[in-house]
């Protein structure tokens, strides 16, 4: 799988004001909804669920928040760089202002391991990490994640 075929420019956002982690998720999910027919509410509660089972920071300020999707029939990713680094209780206990989110059909979920696992590797490329907190617009983080991918 191609990392552009879950992510687009359009669910792709820089500098997004966010205050708290139950925030950038609400703001994960009504990005998502706009995009895959499910309401917001209905995505958010997936992943909050997801997260009450452990945390999705993965260390050095990224996040990886991922859920299943009830009616969905592909998945679709989420990447948001925060304005300011966020409280997230990552494994580092350091703030989040990465987060890449994954949101996948139910009866999909063992392919998409792998796509986690890419963008877990991906994002803990210090290169590019640097450059996505450099990123000063939507196409120019969405460039930096799907180069080279």
């Amino acid at each position: 799988m191609q990392l552009t075929d879950v992510l687009t420019l359009d669910c792709t956002k820089s500098a997004v004001p966010c205050s708290s982690k139950k925030r950038a998720l609400e703001i994960i999910c009504e990005i998502a909804s706009e995009h895959c027919g499910q309401e917001a509410s209905e995505l958010f509660s997936g992943m909050l669920a997801r997260e009450k089972m452990g945390s999705t920071g993965i260390g050095n300020g990224i996040a990886i928040p991922h859920a299943r999707m009830a009616s969905a029939h592909k998945a679709l990713a989420v990447l948001i760089q925060c304005e300011e680094p966020i409280e997230f209780d990552a494994i580092d206990n350091r703030p989040v202002d990465i987060l890449f989110a994954l949101l996948v059909p139910e009866e999909q979920c063992k392919e998409h391991l792998k796509t986690l696992a890419c963008m877990a590797e991906r994002l803990n490329n210090k290169q590019i990490l640097k450059q996505l907190r450099k990123a000063q617009s939507d196409q120019e983080l969405y460039s930096i994640m799907v180069d080279e991918y």
